[in-house]
């Protein structure tokens, strides 16, 4: 239970992964709207890191837009010398600009720019190859794609990447990369409240893991979030994009508060907290999932790694859970 792989690359993994979103810090849209966390302190980043460590997390996942490129230089200095215990994931495609921390409205998925990108990736992370290449556009062209996937072959030939992979919500497009024999992952949105079974189905079909983003549905599965406690300025969720339909108004949503206390006597049960049930819901739901919790403090880290002492929910409980959620 403690370890995973990814999908056919046969990469070995802890079966709970570090989300590096947060620990990027503030950063913004052309209109400067936020599309970070709220403000972070590097050095309580590089301690949960750390502890993470030390609790036997290996799989750390990033991407070069998170705060700009912030996220894969603190992972970096974090992680020195110590690379070959960790397994490094980062991200592709987006444009931004690393002094004003702003993005560009559109993607870049020109070829040599996923060479271009990853140079600059493996400069912030400090390393000479990344275990972990994604693309970080949902719904890429196919055609665009399917040339990304052939540099990604390059990459792996050169010794640059182990493995690749898309961050993408979509079937189709998940089948385009996986026809590269080097494609081992594809990250999906997937928790209790939000499942994915057509995307699951293909990781079991193809031999993918499926990298779980928003494991804890973005905070609504901590519990912590339902009268909007906690939600700094700066932070995406107290003003949140069209897309992020979890919050509103600065609180978690009601529709979505309502399915979370549904669930959550189930998720709680054998004394875990809420966000150690939604884990161990994920680790049941396939054996191809890995999950990457956001994680910014020691305390969050010795929290989700906890996780692990329980272990996956049990069949039973995952009939009862799609039940109360009418699925």
């Amino acid at each position: 239970m403690d370890t995973r792989k990814l999908g056919r690359s046969g990469i070995e993994v802890s079966a709970l992964g570090f989300g590096c979103w947060a620990i990027g810090g503030e950063w913004q849209n052309e209109s400067g709207e936020p599309l970070g966390w709220g403000p972070v302190d590097d050095d309580v980043s590089v301690r949960a890191i750390h502890k993470a460590l030390d609790l036997g997390i290996t799989f750390f996942d990033t991407a070069n837009v998170y705060g700009a490129g912030h996220s894969e230089k603190v992972l970096g200095r974090a992680v020195a010398g110590r690379r070959d215990a960790v397994v490094l994931a980062s991200k592709w495609g987006s444009v931004f600009d690393t002094t004003t921390k702003t993005t560009t409205d559109g993607p870049d998925l020109r070829p040599e720019h996923a060479r271009e990108a990853l140079t600059a990736t493996l400069r912030r992370l400090g390393t000479d190859y990344l275990d972990l290449f994604q693309l970080h556009v949902n719904y890429a062209p196919m055609e665009a794609a399917a040339a990304l996937r052939d540099v990604c072959e390059e990459l792996v030939a050169e010794g640059l990447i182990r493995a690749y992979g898309w961050s993408t919500d979509d079937p189709q497009r998940a089948r385009l990369f996986a026809k590269g024999p080097h494609c081992a992952t594809v990250q999906v949105n997937c928790n209790v409240l939000q499942d994915a079974p057509e995307m699951l189905a293909v990781c079991a079909e193809l031999n993918l893991a499926a990298i779980n983003r928003g494991p804890l549905a973005m905070g609504v599965l901590t519990g912590k979030y339902g009268s909007g406690a906690g939600l700094r300025p700066g932070d995406i969720r107290a003003t949140p994009p069209e897309w992020l339909t979890l919050f509103r108004d600065g609180r978690v949503a009601p529709e979505w508060q309502k399915r979370f206390e549904a669930v959550r006597a189930v998720l709680t049960s054998e004394g875990r907290t809420p966000a150690q049930g939604a884990l161990a819901w994920l680790w049941a739901r396939s054996p191809h999932t890995v999950p990457i919790p956001g994680i910014r403090t020691v305390e969050q880290a010795e929290q989700n790694a906890g996780a692990l002492r329980f272990g996956p929910l049990t069949a039973a409980q995952l009939t009862e859970i799609d039940g109360l959620l009418g699925r």
